[in-house]
């Protein structure tokens, strides 16, 4: 009884199995494989096709030139050639340095000035002797020295009234007849300033003391050169090197 149990139930169980492998539904087909976007595609030789050949590019023939261009051609080409301006490059200028004026002294006398002076005038362009009173003065005065005419002074006293100077007299007697006074000052100071003020118009003025200034010392008014070294000149001089303004040297 067992055996044929069994026996009936594997061929329920192959019937069922018979049943569902001839009534189930087809499968689906599996999805088309595509390749991702930044792998390149593998292609076999025999997949690639040649080519075509390029055609061959036809000749361009260019139209023949009429005589009468050929021979304005050749009259241009036998034309000379006009030659290129040369533009010639503008020279840098070189700027000078400013000058350099120096006051050496005081030199107790004429003779010592001198000596000095054949010293400094190796390395100066330029020096001057000017003497000043030691003692006070009764005060200064500004003047043009006496000219040649009457004539001259008043042509002198008319470009000064032009160049905005008041003050002056003209001189018509004695030893300093034809001068131009340009006014008298209690100080050397204020007598200095008048006259340069006036030099640099263009005038060759002159200030000096008034009445007996007790004893006089020399100074000597340079131009340096440019090798013009103070220090050595107070050296070889034994005397001070100071500094002046090139407007006060006469």
């Amino acid at each position: 009884m067992l055996a044929r149990a069994l026996v009936v139930l594997l061929l329920v169980l192959n019937l069922g199995v018979a049943a569902w492998w001839t009534l189930r539904a087809p499968p689906a087909p599996a999805p088309a494989f595509v390749p991702p976007t930044d792998v390149a595609v593998l292609r076999l030789v025999s997949e690639t096709k040649p080519a075509p050949p390029a055609k061959p590019a036809s000749p361009v023939v260019a139209d023949a030139p009429a005589p009468a261009q050929i021979a304005s051609t050749t009259a241009h080409a036998s034309a000379p050639v006009p030659p290129t301006p040369i533009t010639a490059h503008a020279t840098p200028t070189i700027t000078a340095p400013p000058a350099r004026c120096y006051s050496v002294g005081p030199f107790a006398n004429s003779a010592a000035a001198s000596n000095a002076r054949e010293v400094l005038m190796a390395v100066a362009s330029r020096v001057v002797p000017r003497e000043q009173r030691t003692g006070s003065a009764r005060g200064w005065r500004v003047y043009l020295p006496p000219m040649a005419s009457l004539a001259e002074a008043q042509a002198a006293a008319q470009r000064i009234a032009a160049a905005g100077f008041g003050d002056y007299f003209i001189v018509r007697q004695g030893d300093e007849a034809n001068s131009i006074a340009l006014g008298r000052y209690r100080n050397e100071d204020s007598a200095r300033r008048r006259a340069d003020s006036l030099a640099v118009a263009g005038f060759a003025v002159r200030a000096e003391p008034l009445g007996d200034g007790g004893p006089s010392t020399v100074w000597l008014d340079l131009v340096a050169k440019p090798e013009f070294d103070p220090a050595r000149a107070e050296a070889a001089v034994q005397v001070p090197a100071r500094e002046l303004d090139c407007a006060r040297i006469r």
